[in-house]
Formats: structure tokens, sequence, C-alpha cells
């Protein structure tokens, strides 16, 4: 999906005075992942909040909600998991 994207902030991306335009699914499924319920005014339903499971022991619960939530947004996910140096692992594609 293209749209516009974002720097390192989360600020807009301008390169040469204009905004950057480009695929963007990585970004989107960061924002769900990051947002808090209620954060996306249109689907309210919609976020994961991952800081609030780091204070969590039972972060499979975080896997149910992030898999549901990212399938709602339109991708395919074949699996996620946390790796053994404790990274976020999406296999998964948008429809």
């Amino acid at each position: 999906m293209k749209d516009f994207l974002l720097d390192d902030t989360g600020d807009l991306l301008i390169q040469n005075g204009d905004f950057v335009i480009g695929e963007s699914n990585n970004q989107h499924q960061l924002d769900i992942l990051v947002a808090t319920k209620g954060e996306f005014k249109e689907f309210p339903e919609l976020g994961v909040g991952i800081s609030e499971m780091l204070s969590d022991d039972d972060f499979v619960e975080f896997l149910i909600e992030a898999k549901k939530n990212l399938e709602y947004d339109g991708m395919k996910i074949n699996n996620i998991e946390f790796t053994a140096n404790g990274k976020l692992n999406v296999d998964g594609n948008y429809k």
C-alpha cells in the first residue's frame, strides 16, 4: 500500500521540500501495534497497545490481540511470534 511516509520520530518525511510517498505496510503495522484502543477515531476498536504489554508476563494475549487487529486491517497472518532475542516477527501480507 502506498501512503505518506513518516520519519523515525513519527513526523511526515520530507525530502527536497515535498512529502515522501512510498510503501507503508510496515508503518501501518507499527501504528496498529503501538496505538491503544480509541486512538483511531474512525475505528475505535483498532489498536493493540504494545506498551501496556511490557508490564505483563503473559504475552500470549498480546499475540492474539495483535493477530486479530492486523487481520482486521486486511492482513492474512501466517504466524506471529516473539523471536529468541525478543523481537516481534509478523509473517503475513496484506490481501
